[in-house]
C-alpha cells in the first residue's frame, strides 16, 4: 500500500501518517516536498506541502515523516529480521527543485543514513550494485536535476540513498511497455511511475468496466517492469462516491466514484505484481492486502 499524499493539507487530516502506519507494514509512504522561503527574512526551509500557495507553517520532513516513524525503526534494527526490509518506502515528490532545496534534502537524508537502504556509487551507471536493504528505502522522481545531486554528485565508492524514477514517456498512454520506458534499471534508476491511464487511457473518473483485456494490459506492464529490472507503482487508486471526494482530500482525477470499482483495481493490481498501489484510502487497501481475496 502506497500511501499517497501523505501529510496535512492547508491544517486538514494531520493524522494522515498515523492511518499509514495502522495499515501494517511493508508499505510505502509520500511526501511532497517544497522549498519555501520567508518573505520578510529570506531564509529558506524544506516542508511536507503539495506546494503553493504556502504559509511557512507546514510541518518538515524531519518532525512529521523520520522522527515519527523512529520507533518503528529502531526496533527493526534492535530486532535484526533484514527478511522483512524494507519496512517503509519513503516516496519524494518533489514541488520545487531549487538547488538549495536538494541540497537539504540531501543533508537530511544523511543524518539518518544508518536506517536507509544503500548501494555503492560506482564509476559506471549501468552496473547494478546490490543494495545494502535497512528498514527504510527512499524513492524519488525522474528529473535530471534530481539525479545531478543524489547520483551524479556522489563521490565514486560512498553510498547511494536514493534512487530515481526511470524516464518515463506517457504521451501516448496506450504505447507498448517499451515506448512507455524504454530504458533498463541500472544503479541509481530503479523503479518506475505510472499514472493509471496506462492501463486505462480515459482515467479512473471514466473508466467504465475493468474487462479481461485491461487486467493483460496491467499485467503486460508488470512483467516487463520486471524483466526489466524495476520495482513498479500505479498511481493512485480511490474509490469513493463525488460527495464524499473533498471531506476525504481525494481528488477527483483520481476516483473511481465507487467502492467496487476500486477493489476490481486494487486486487487486479495485487494478483499482477504491482509494488506500489497509491490511494488516498489507506486503511481499506491495507486490509485488501492483508486478506486477498
Amino acid at each position: 500500500m502506497d500511501a499517497h499524499n501523505c501529510y496535512p493539507y492547508f491544517g486538514w487530516w494531520a493524522d494522515r501518517i498515523d492511518r499509514a502506519l495502522s495499515a501494517g507494514t511493508p508499505l510505502a509512504i509520500e511526501q511532497d516536498l517544497f522549498w519555501y522561503t520567508n518573505p520578510r527574512t529570506g531564509q529558506g526551509r524544506s516542508l511536507v506541502t503539495h506546494g503553493a500557495p504556502s504559509d511557512g507553517n507546514e510541518p518538515n520532513m524531519r518532525d512529521y515523516f523520520f522522527e515519527r516513524v523512529r520507533p518503528i525503526v529502531e526496533g527493526a534494527l534492535h530486532d535484526a529480521n533484514r527478511q522483512s526490509w524494507p519496512l517503509i518506502t519513503l516516496n519524494l515528490d518533489l514541488k520545487s527543485e531549487e538547488p538549495q532545496h536538494l541540497a537539504a534534502i540531501w543533508r537530511l537524508l544523511n543524518e539518518y543514513r544508518d536506517w536507509l537502504t544503500t548501494a555503492p556509487r560506482t564509476s559506471e551507471i549501468s552496473a547494478v550494485m546490490p543494495l545494502d536493504v535497512k528498514p527504510i528505502l527512499v524513492l524519488t522522481g525522474e528529473s535530471d536535476a534530481q539525479k545531478a545531486v543524489f547520483y551524479d554528485r556522489v563521490a565514486v565508492g560512498s553510498r547511494l540513498l536514493v534512487f530515481g524514477a526511470t524516464p518515463t514517456n506517457t504521451v501516448v498512454p496506450t504505447a507498448p511497455p517499451s515506448v512507455l520506458a524504454p530504458y533498463p534499471a541500472d544503479n541509481y534508476h530503479r523503479w518506475w511511475n505510472n499514472p493509471w491511464r496506462v492501463v486505462e487511457p480515459a482515467g479512473q473518473p471514466n473508466a467504465g468496466e475493468w474487462t479481461p483485456e485491461k487486467e493483460a494490459r496491467l499485467t503486460a506492464l508488470v512483467r516487463y517492469a520486471h524483466q526489466r529490472g524495476f520495482w513498479i507503482r500505479f498511481y493512485t487508486l480511490d474509490g469513493v462516491s463525488a460527495a464524499d471526494e473533498s471531506c476525504r482530500g481525494i481528488f477527483h482525477s483520481y476516483n473511481f466514484g465507487s467502492r467496487t470499482a476500486v477493489e476490481q483495481r486494487w486486487q487486479a493490481a495485487a494478483h499482477a505484481g504491482v509494488d506500489y498501489i497509491a490511494t488516498d484510502q489507506y486503511e481499506d487497501l491495507g486490509r485488501e492486502l492483508r486478506n486477498p481475496r
